[in-house]
Parts: C-alpha cells; sequence; structure tokens
C-alpha cells in the first residue's frame, strides 16, 4: 500500500488555515509550523507588500528599511504586478487597516 502525505495541495493548507482561524488555533498553528527566521522573513514579505502598496519609498529604500535583498522586494513587486485592480485595492485593505 502506496502512503501519501496528508496534505498535497495549496487548498488544503487553506482550509487548514481558515478552520484554525475559525476555532482560535491559527496563532498556534503558525508557531508551530514556521521557524523564528521564518517567521521573520514573512513579517518582512509582508512589509514589503505595504511599502509597494504604499508606493511613497523606492524599492532600494525598502531594501535597506527592511533588510532585504533587492530581488526579494522585486519578486513582491512582480506578484503585485500580476494581480487585478481588485485583488490589489482588497489587499490594501486588509494590510493597510489597522
Amino acid at each position: 500500500m502506496s502512503q501519501q502525505p496528508e496534505y498535497q495541495e495549496w487548498q488544503q493548507l487553506m482550509t487548514l488555515f481558515k478552520n484554525a482561524t475559525k476555532n482560535d488555533q491559527h496563532e498556534m498553528l503558525l508557531t508551530m509550523l514556521m521557524t523564528a527566521d521564518e517567521r521573520d522573513a514573512l513579517i518582512a514579505r509582508v512589509n514589503i507588500l505595504c511599502e509597494l502598496i504604499k508606493g511613497d519609498i523606492s524599492q532600494r529604500q525598502i531594501s535597506q528599511m527592511l533588510g532585504v535583498g533587492i530581488a526579494t522586494i522585486t519578486r513582491g513587486s512582480n506578484e503585485l504586478k500580476s494581480r487585478s485592480e481588485e485583488q490589489k485595492a482588497s489587499l490594501e485593505t486588509l494590510l493597510l487597516t489597522k
């Protein structure tokens, strides 16, 4: 009998995160899934998107501010460019509304 991993697709992980959030277990799940370095990298990625959406400073300035490589900023920028205006607006609301 061939064994298969429980989670094989991105959508399965999204369902896992939705269920964890619904049960107020998202913090525990994400903390257990990610190392401290991975959590720091995720914080940087979120801040990259925030700064790109705001558009107030250059990619080089974002790189210096966050201590990440310019290639990381470029990947975030390319991801944003590939999204619809509606998706960008939704992301802006998520990220910049406190």
